[in-house]
């Protein structure tokens, strides 16, 4: 079947973010005692708090990953989000979609009040047909609510009339629990073989390229 939507990450695929959630992380893990190497953090952006933290601390219970997660975005909202530039094109790639006759969708383990900063920075509100986010589901990526949630939103089409574009492992694995193909994007610093382990069906480096590469890539399947 044609691609109908596309369902988009935001951190790290739209916005260079990435690497301000591993500062904020680290913040919040230093002020409990715990010491992680920054590498092995940002190996587990994309996730929410839902499932970062029982990854990195295991014996975590529900209340202090809850308020954990609270401290990460106060820290990420006062510290860091004024400082998140969209990537190149990023807003370009949306209105391509758009102007293809495709829904543009926004999935994001973000928080609501993130993903509205994020629409205002790209100017995407009339370009954007639907969103979900953390507040929407009970377990973020890579469990498949986020992108299961959004397909629910767009109730006339099918798994195999979309398609998402994510930068994590995490998306792709999401994507693929609720039977959606995903291309991978570099801009997350997540390296080739993790995307493809988790099943992209194709790589590029960011976003600029995907819409270089428009006309011949999956998004216009």
């Amino acid at each position: 079947m044609a691609i109908k939507a596309v369902l988009f990450d935001i951190d790290g695929t739209l916005v260079d973010s990435n690497d301000y959630h591993v500062e904020a992380w680290q913040a919040v893990f230093n002020r409990t005692g715990a010491t992680f190497d920054d590498r092995a953090v940002h190996d587990q952006i994309g996730k929410g708090t839902d499932m970062l933290v029982p990854t990195l601390l295991p014996d975590t219970d529900e209340a202090e990953q809850e308020r954990m997660g609270e401290e990460h975005g106060r820290i990420f909202k006062s510290k860091y989000l004024e400082r998140v530039t969209p990537f190149a094109d990023a807003r370009d790639l949306l209105v391509k979609v758009k102007d293809s006759g495709r829904q543009v969708v926004l999935a994001s383990s973000a928080s609501s009040e993130e993903l509205e900063h994020y629409v205002a920075l790209l100017d995407a509100g009339e370009i954007v047909s639907v969103s979900t986010t953390s507040d929407d589901v009970e377990r973020t990526k890579p469990a498949p609510d986020i992108f299961a949630t959004a397909l629910k939103k767009l109730s006339s089409l099918d798994a195999s009339e979309v398609i998402v574009v994510g930068d994590t492992p995490y998306d792709i694995e999401a994507a693929a629990r609720c039977g959606i193909a995903a291309v991978g994007v570099r801009s997350g610093k997540f390296n080739d073989q993790a995307l493809r382990d988790a099943g992209a069906v194709a790589l590029y480096d960011d976003v600029a390229a995907l819409l270089a590469d428009f006309d011949a890539s999956p998004l216009n399947g």
